[in-house]
């Protein structure tokens, strides 16, 4: 009876962490990095120097997760960041 109790919890933490997921931006010719760093800002919370070290890895490897949580939680950014012109998925 332990046994099948253990297995729940670990199949609980499993569901729980796959639930998880993160927006990627993409890297394009159109955006300005000031226009990304506001961007990041507004939408998804971050802090200036955070706001910035996503676009330089968006820039330097075309694209960097700016934000993870669920896709719930996600989508409103998702959208607004597209809205703004951006290039965003949720992977």
């Amino acid at each position: 009876m332990a046994f099948e109790y253990q297995t729940d919890t670990k199949t609980l933490v499993l569901e729980e962490l796959t639930s998880i997921k993160s927006i990627v931006l993409y890297n394009d010719d159109v955006n300005t990095f000031d226009w990304v760093i506001e961007s990041l800002i507004q939408v998804c919370g971050h802090t200036a120097e955070q706001a910035e070290q996503c676009a330089w890895i968006t820039h330097l490897k075309g694209k960097c997760e700016v934000k993870n949580g669920t896709y719930e939680e996600l989508v409103p950014m998702c959208t607004e960041l597209l809205n703004r012109g951006l290039s965003a998925e949720i992977h």
